[in-house]
Order: C-alpha cells, then sequence, then structure tokens
C-alpha cells in the first residue's frame, strides 16, 4: 500500500486543513485522518504503519502523551510528532520525554511546518526551533466562576484546592470542616461537572480559570 500520514485531531477544520496542505505538499503520500485516539488502532490494522502521525496534544479526553508512547511500540518506524497552540515551555518537555520525534507549533507559518514534516520524514527531528522556543507560555484559560458551574461557594473553594492537589483531609484543615463534610461536597461537585474522578474532573476544567467569588462562601 502507498505511504500515508495520519493525522490526529478532533478539531475537523483543522485536521482537514493539515491534510490538504500535505497533499499538496506530498503528493505521493495519502492522508488518514482520525478525531479520536480510539479510531487509530483500526486504521493502523487495515493499512499499516503511517510513514508519519501528526497528533494534536490536547484532546476532548485530556493530553495525547499515553498515544506517543502507543504509536512508538506499535509502530517503531513511524515518525511521531505533536502539533499544539500551547504556549507553555512543559507541554514541549512531556511531548519529549514521551518519545515523540517532533513538536510543531499550530503558529508556525506553513512553509516552516512543511520543512517540519520532510525533516521527520527524513528520520530527523524537529522541536519546533527559532521564536517559539522564546515566546512567553500564555495563557488561554477562559474565566469560570462556581455558578457557573453549578457549584455553591463552598463547593467552588473546594474545588479550587482539588484542582492545587490537595487531598480531602487537607482540605478539611483548610476550612474547619470533617472529612465526611468534604467528601460530601466532593460527590455533589463530580456530579455536577459529570466526572467520576478527580482527575477526571481536573481534566473537564482544562483551558478554564476557577474565579471564586471576592466574599467569604457560607459553611
Amino acid at each position: 500500500m502507498p505511504p500515508y500520514a495520519l493525522i490526529l485531531d478532533d478539531h475537523p477544520l483543522v485536521a482537514r486543513g493539515v491534510a490538504e496542505f500535505l497533499s499538496a505538499r506530498l503528493p505521493h503520500m495519502e492522508m488518514a485522518v482520525a478525531a479520536h485516539a480510539d479510531e487509530l488502532e483500526p486504521l493502523i490494522e487495515a493499512r499499516g504503519a503511517p510513514a508519519i502521525a501528526l497528533l494534536d496534544f490536547w484532546l476532548a479526553d485530556g493530553a495525547t502523551l499515553h498515544v506517543i508512547a502507543h504509536l512508538r511500540k506499535r509502530c517503531p518506524t513511524t515518525a511521531v510528532a505533536v502539533m499544539s497552540g500551547d504556549d507553555d515551555p512543559a507541554v514541549i518537555d512531556h511531548v519529549r520525554a514521551a518519545g515523540a520525534h517532533g513538536f510543531i507549533h499550530k503558529q508556525e507559518p506553513p512553509e516552516t511546518f512543511a520543512q517540519a514534516v520532510q525533516a521527520l520524514l527524513g528520520g530527523l527531528t524537529w522541536f519546533t526551533p527559532g521564536a517559539n522556543a522564546q515566546r512567553p507560555a500564555r495563557s488561554r484559560e477562559l474565566p469560570v466562576t462556581p455558578s457557573e458551574l453549578g457549584l455553591s461557594a463552598r463547593q467552588g473553594e473546594i474545588l479550587a484546592l482539588v484542582l492545587q492537589g490537595l487531598p480531602n483531609k487537607r482540605i478539611a484543615q483548610q476550612y474547619a470542616l470533617s472529612e465526611s463534610t468534604v467528601k460530601e461536597h466532593m460527590t455533589a461537585i463530580l456530579q455536577r461537572l459529570g466526572a467520576r474522578t478527580r482527575v477526571e474532573a481536573i481534566t473537564r476544567l482544562r483551558g478554564r480559570l476557577l474565579v471564586l467569588p471576592q466574599q467569604p462562601p457560607p459553611p
């Protein structure tokens, strides 16, 4: 079968744009587009390992670090690269540590993107050299209040501490509450957010900045 590029991005317009751009630059190569990580295995089973896999760092269900590791093991000859508009330098560090061959910032000019893909296909690595390495991190979080999430002021305070990584015991000490009371609030918070675990709740709030009310919440 002819070589192909695999593009994983849950934004259809972005995925299609990348596919069309690469098709024009690499007419000998076919394109396969996926919106969810669970679509990759059927594609690989049907078509074999892709020549290159371009993954969006953030999908609806979280970061694609586990996908990088899976592709490196499943398709050892595939050049695996991550695309992202995230300016946090830690993203590149995580991508590199997960075993990716490259990272391409989505704000790079098309010519730079093309150079990166050609380098990766040639067996080289590419981690966005140049201006982006010096670009300061830029917050892309949208503010949201506890009431907008359907939470009480106290639940908002507790959620803020959860987002900081504090366990129930520490949260209870912070507000002079019993651990059972904190657990009750946590159960309500998870229900409101449609999450089953703390990790899932944190993932669902990705891209949101929790803004607490100025007045102290009621007990």
